[in-house]
This record gives C-alpha cells, structure tokens and sequence, in this order.
C-alpha cells in the first residue's frame, strides 16, 4: 500500500483489457470465461508464459484439480 506522500501505481490491464488490481498483475486467467481450466487446457497458456522468459518463474494454481490461475513473474539481470 502506497503511503500518503506517495501516489498509487496505475492500474494495468490484462490481455483482454480487463484491469487488474495489484494482486491480479502478471496472473493469468486460464479459462475462457475466467474460470478454472483442465490442465490440458492450461498447458497452452502455459507455453505462452514461457515464451521469451529469460529469468524467472511460472507458477501455476490449482484448486480441485484444475488450474485456476498462471502467474509469470520476469526478472532482469544487469551486467557487473
């Protein structure tokens, strides 16, 4: 949380426009609808996170068996 001197981040949106809140940024919705999805449905997006992902991590979340949420975080590295 911002504190009072300083101004909050700006809201993103995700690959359909939606706008994410600060818990929401990098997450990704796996279903069509946004709801949960097989994991052979996942596994496209899945792919997709990965692609170009130099350093870093995918995490995907599952509930009951299907995955529920892919979160990419991207690190960058700077030389010494």
């Amino acid at each position: 949380m911002a504190a009072d001197n300083e101004p909050a981040a700006p809201p993103s949106t995700d690959r359909d426009g939606t706008t994410l809140g600060n818990a929401d940024r990098g997450a990704d919705r796996t279903g069509a609808a946004g709801g949960p999805a097989s994991p052979d449905q996942a596994l496209p997006r899945i792919g997709d996170a990965l692609r170009g992902l130099r350093y870093g991590s995918v995490l995907a979340i599952v509930q009951d068996g299907k995955v529920v949420q892919i979160e990419r975080t991207e690190k960058t590295r700077f030389g010494k």
